[in-house]
């Protein structure tokens, strides 16, 4: 019985994810409110049946009251924050919140997969954030004084950064010298820090006045880089310096800068990839399991090995929920969950949720390429920058498409500094959404969407509220 519910769950759950996928895309287009709204509806539901199927599938094969309770306290949290946050914020985007309900949920059926204990401790500091987070629309909308604190976001940014070299709180994981310990809790500063750099940089590049204040900005930057690169954290260091550059050209225009700071951006790496290597030996022995992971599977290669192992024996349905052998990759939890999600929910499941981050992506730059405001146009484009560079490093790093960096697949891979950091982005981001919908709209009387699909003008939406 419990192998032919399991079995029957897997497919549903494939095809809910597909429905949920195309929503994503759908919801995209500027079409009447009413249609919005009940697509985003729709999309709650598919949330809540593959939710269900999940943890249904979960507890008729561990047989434990544990799993039903954890379920209801997840049940209540997101539909009391969902309706709650939507009726205080009415110009927020429901988009927003639906797929970011969507990834925490998911986050907690694989780690109740893998570790209860994890996903306990997770749902625990995500519902706290999700109270701390929803007053950052507040503070948006009422203090326009923060795009003037450039001074403050490198000062606080590059001392939150050298706290790991504090003795007695820093620790060094996985090669890297880039946690902190307090009280019991692990933090990584730097999760926090690249919201700080976004910040300082859009700050800047608001109150640049010429060459010289670029200059100062780029080598303050350069700083944050510097102290990333002595902690050994590599991918952090990608991440800032990406974010640089992408925001850099936005603020100038030039593609001079754009294909320079690539092209730099590579040279450096190698350059210090083939001085260093001794230096970095995490890196190398990262690199050389990419290179040919088979070559070192009783060693340096055998956690990526295992994950193409995971991801293969999955195939496109996936072996189903608990029937799959996730917890042999080391570390699964963390940085390959994409790996154990592949194999029990399907490469299909997989893929559908590469596209949701995508579509993530999109919805992210229309709202930093349409919102008026200098300054948080800026904030918005180098979040969304930091976002799929996130899903890029992650994903590519399991599959065996780029070595591993030991980065996080947001809201979903379990870790307090992640979970708080990228909350913290998509409360910054529906900030910028209300913000901007707050203000007065004209639509124009000859827009051709509207006349070729003989859409009501008080009726057309073409705004970031997702409604």
């Amino acid at each position: 019985m419990v192998r032919i519910v399991t079995e029957i769950s897997k497919y549903l759950i494939i095809l809910f994810m597909v429905l949920y996928t195309i929503k994503c895309f759908t919801v995209l287009k500027p079409v009447k409110k009413d249609k919005k709204r009940r697509a985003l509806n729709v999309q709650i539901f598919y949330v809540f049946m593959i939710h269900f199927l999940c943890y249904l599938t979960m507890y008729l094969h561990y047989k434990t009251i544990d799993i039903l309770i954890f379920y209801v306290l997840q049940m209540i949290i997101s539909i009391t924050y969902m309706v709650s946050y939507h009726a205080i914020y009415k110009e927020s985007s429901r988009l927003i919140t639906n797929n970011m309900s969507f990834l925490l949920l998911i986050g907690y059926v694989m780690l109740t997969r893998l570790d209860f204990d994890m996903a306990k401790k997770q749902f625990l500091f995500a519902s706290i954030m999700l109270i701390v987070t929803a007053f950052i629309p507040l503070i948006i909308l009422k203090c326009p004084a923060i795009k003037n604190w450039n001074v403050f976001y490198a000062i606080a940014g590059l001392f939150l950064l050298i706290t790991v070299f504090i003795p007695g709180i820093g620790l060094s994981r996985y090669g890297s010298y880039n946690w902190i310990q307090i009280g019991g809790v692990s933090l990584q500063p730097m999760e926090i820090v690249k919201i700080i750099f976004v910040f300082f940089l859009a700050s800047s590049f608001e109150k640049a006045k010429g060459f010289a204040d670029m200059i100062k900005t780029s080598i303050v930057a350069g700083a944050f880089m510097l102290v990333l690169v002595l902690e050994r954290d590599l991918g952090g260091a990608v991440i800032f310096f990406m974010v640089y550059i992408m925001m850099i050209y936005i603020a100038t225009g030039k593609h001079s800068i754009l294909i320079g700071g690539v092209i730099s951006g590579v040279v450096l790496v190698t350059l210090g990839y083939l001085l260093f290597r001794d230096v970095f030996s995490h890196v190398t022995t990262r690199i050389n399991a990419w290179i040919n992971p088979f070559d070192y599977i009783d060693d340096d290669g055998y956690q990526l090995a295992q994950s193409l192992f995971a991801i293969g024996s999955g195939g496109f349905e996936g072996t189903g929920l608990c029937q799959g052998l996730p917890t042999s990759i080391p570390v699964v939890w963390s940085d390959f969950i994409f790996s154990a999600i592949c194999e029990e929910l399907g490469v299909i499941f997989g893929l559908c949720l590469l596209l949701m981050y995508i579509s993530c992506f999109i919805y992210f730059i229309n709202i930093s390429m349409k919102i008026r405001n200098t300054f948080y146009k800026n904030v918005a484009f180098g979040f969304t920058i930091c976002f799929i560079l996130q899903v890029f490093l992650n994903v590519g790093g399991v599959t065996k498409f780029i070595p591993s960096t030991g980065v996080t697949l947001p809201l979903i891979s379990s870790g307090v500094s992640s979970i708080v950091s990228t909350l913290v982005i998509f409360a910054i981001i529906q900030g910028i959404c209300i913000l901007e919908n707050s203000k007065p709209k004209k639509i124009e009387s000859s827009s051709n969407y509207v006349k070729e699909k003989n859409i009501d003008k008080t009726e057309y939406r073409d705004e970031f509220s997702g409604e």
